[in-house]
């Protein structure tokens, strides 16, 4: 594939739109990412003509960041308010969702055969990790908030991770992870910043140039790391056979072509 076609296939972007849920569904594990941007109104996500279910989340499950100020999501029985930064989990069966406030909420979901009780983690709720060294410029801290140490899912398995102050590259060293798909949002970047975001098999490598609040969609086969210019954290969700988080076969630098 050229340039033109592997951001065609692989990139996530122009999901984050005033007044718009925008969602992109890939054959990946069936996964869905998206954002949804209320703008100080409501939206409701419901019916999604992709799956063919009266309503989204009918046979599917689904994990919420906000990423912007504060803002609402509400089901038809329970309502959470979502600080900048937490993480809302929503199990199968809840019906329509309405966005509300100033959130900018990214949405992800995969199909999920049984219902999970719904749940808000907020950082302080989370798993953290510490990762990396300043010396290897991947000095990094990871959130597991959609994890078995955290919290029940079906299949979905959702964090996210900070690099700090010096530290560009994330992900390091490489892996890729055959029995689970895998989907990145950068944000939290300058507008003129970019993350060179690798991927393609081990031997083959590819990259893409990713701006700010636009993703990667990360098959099974592909590998999946990246340096950054400028600070960013980027927030990665998974499903597929399992929920083991460290089910990984590590690429090291030297062999990566």
């Amino acid at each position: 594939m050229d340039t033109a076609e592997l951001r065609a296939h692989f990139l996530a972007s122009n999901m984050f739109r005033e007044g718009e849920i925008r969602l992109i569904y890939t054959h990946y594990d069936r996964f869905i990412v998206g954002g949804a941007v209320p703008a100080g109104g409501e939206l409701v996500l419901d019916k999604v003509e992709e799956t063919k279910t009266p309503s989204l989340l009918d046979r599917r499950e689904m994990g919420i960041v906000n990423i912007g100020d504060t803002g609402t999501v509400s089901i038809a029985s329970e309502s959470w308010e979502l600080q900048h930064g937490d993480v809302l989990y929503i199990g199968a069966g809840a019906g329509a969702i309405t966005f509300s406030g100033a959130g900018r909420f990214y949405i992800t979901s995969c199909p999920a055969h049984r219902s999970c009780p719904n749940r808000l983690i907020t950082k302080a709720d989370s798993k953290e990790v510490k990762l990396g060294a300043t010396e290897t410029s991947n000095k990094r801290t990871i959130n597991q908030f959609i994890h078995p140490l955290v919290m029940e899912s079906c299949q979905l398995v959702l964090g996210y991770t900070e690099l700090e102050d010096g530290s560009v590259w994330n992900t390091i060293p490489s892996h890729i992870h055959d029995r689970r798909m895998e989907a990145y949002l950068y944000f939290g970047m300058e507008p003129k910043s970019r993350v060179l975001h690798l991927m393609g098999e081990p031997q083959e490598t590819r990259h893409l140039f990713i701006g700010n609040e636009e993703g990667a969609i990360s098959p099974p086969w592909s590998i999946h790391s990246g340096a950054g210019i400028g600070s960013y954290t980027f927030i990665w969700a998974m499903a597929g056979d399992n929920i083991d988080y460290t089910d990984m076969d590590f690429i090291q630098p030297e062999d990566l072509l």
